[in-house]
C-alpha cells in the first residue's frame, strides 16, 4: 500500500512539473519518490568507524532518485552529445620518482591481486594498481571495453565527471544526508539496506566480495565485477544497488567532524558539509563516497553498512566507483 501510494504521487508530480516536457519525463521515467521525514543520523555501533558518530537528528525534504545507478548507456549519451572528456581521458603532470622528472599521463586505478597470490597479511598489500589509459570507455586499460556492459554502472568517473553529468541531465548529485535517508528505505534500526542478515549470507542481496579479500573471491553472488544494474534486491524506496556494485559520488565535502559539528545543532534541515577537512591529510578537498562495491567485504571497508562513509579526491576515479543522481520536489 505505501510504495502503491508513493507510485501514485510519483505520477502527480510528473504531471504537473513536467506537463508538455517529454525531455524531463524521460528524465524522471526511472526515478523513485523519497518521501521527506526525520531521522537519525549516522551510527550507535561502537565497532563502525569514527567519522559515523554520533548521531545526530536530520530532517530532509522529498526528493526524486534515480532507481539504479547510473549506466555506460546513459554516460555515453551525455558524452556523444557534449564531447565531454572525463578526468580519465586528460593528460595530467605525474611526478616520476624513477626519472626524477614529471610526465603527462592518462588514466586510472584499477583492481589488481595478481602478485598477492602466496601472501597471507593485509601488511603492505597493494591491490590497486596505476593503469595507462583505463577509463569508464576502457575500464581495465587498452583493449578492454563496455560494449556488453552497456547497462553496467558506469565507472573510473571522478566527482567533477559525476556532477557534469548531472548538470546536463537537470539533476544533481544527492547530499550525504539525503543518501543515508533513501538508503534506509524507510524503515528503522536496520544495518543494510536489505535488513539485517549478514553479508556473508546475503550474497543474492547485492554485489559484493564473497571470500577472503583480497586473496580469494568465491563470486557466489554471481559477479566478479560490475554486474547490470537492477539485478539484486530492491530496498524499502524501490532503490536498486543502493548497497554494493560502485561507490556513488555525494554533493558533500567531506569533513571526518561532520557529526561532531551538527550534533550541536538544533532544526538541521537538508544539511551539506561545506567544510573540508581530513586529520589524515589535511587540507586536501575530498567528496564523500557511499554505499560500497563489489569489492567491499566486513575486513576492509563494510562499505555496505548504511552509516559508512569513504571519501576520495574529487579528481580520482576508481575502477568500482560510479553514481546516482536526484532531482528536488518543489
Amino acid at each position: 500500500m505505501i510504495k502503491l501510494y508513493h507510485n501514485l504521487i510519483l505520477c502527480i508530480v510528473i504531471l504537473v512539473s513536467c506537463a508538455n516536457d517529454s525531455k524531463k519525463q524521460a528524465l524522471v521515467s526511472d526515478m523513485i519518490l523519497i518521501p521527506g521525514g526525520e531521522f537519525l543520523m549516522g551510527s550507535t555501533d561502537p565497532h563502525t568507524f569514527p567519522d559515523e558518530y554520533p548521531q545526530h537528528k536530520v530532517k530532509i525534504s522529498s526528493f526524486l532518485m534515480d532507481k539504479y545507478e547510473v549506466t555506460n548507456r546513459q554516460f555515453s549519451d551525455f558524452v556523444n552529445s557534449t564531447g565531454y572528456v572525463t578526468t580519465a581521458e586528460r593528460p595530467f603532470k605525474y611526478y616520476d620518482h624513477q626519472l626524477g622528472d614529471s610526465t603527462s599521463r592518462k588514466g586510472s586505478l584499477i583492481f589488481d591481486s595478481s602478485d598477492l597470490l602466496g601472501k597471507q597479511t593485509l601488511e603492505d598489500l597493494n591491490w590497486w594498481k596505476w593503469r595507462e589509459h583505463a577509463s569508464w570507455k576502457h575500464p581495465n586499460g587498452p583493449g578492454s571495453s563496455i560494449i556488453d556492459k552497456m547497462d553496467h554502472p558506469v565507472i573510473h568517473v571522478s566527482w567533477h565527471d559525476a556532477n557534469a553529468y548531472a548538470q546536463w541531465a537537470g539533476k544533481r548529485l544527492p547530499t550525504e544526508s539525503e543518501w543515508e535517508w533513501a538508503a534506509r528505505g524507510g524503515k528503522k534500526d536496520i544495518r543494510f539496506p536489505w535488513g539485517n542478515t549478514e553479508e556473508n549470507r546475503s550474497y543474492q542481496k547485492a554485489n559484493l566480495w564473497q571470500g577472503r579479500f583480497p586473496f580469494m573471491n568465491e563470486v557466489k553472488d554471481g559477479n566478479q565485477w560490475s554486474s547490470k544494474v537492477g539485478e539484486y534486491s530492491q530496498n524499502g524506496y524501490g532503490l536498486y544497488d543502493i548497497a554494493g556494485n560502485v561507490w556513488e559520488w555525494c554533493m558533500d565535502e567531506y569533513d571526518m567532524n561532520a557529526y561532531n559539528k551538527r550534533s550541536v545543532q538544533n532544526n538541521l534541515v537538508d544539511p551539506v558539509s561545506k567544510v573540508t577537512y581530513d586529520l589524515i591529510e589535511p587540507g586536501q578537498e575530498k567528496r564523500v563516497m557511499r554505499g560500497g562495491s563489489f569489492l567491499c567485504d566486513e575486513t576492509i571497508c563494510s562499505g555496505y553498512n548504511i552509516t559508512r562513509r569513504m571519501r576520495s579526491t574529487p579528481d580520482t576515479g576508481f575502477i568500482h566507483t560510479g553514481f546516482r543522481c536526484v532531482i528536488d520536489v518543489d
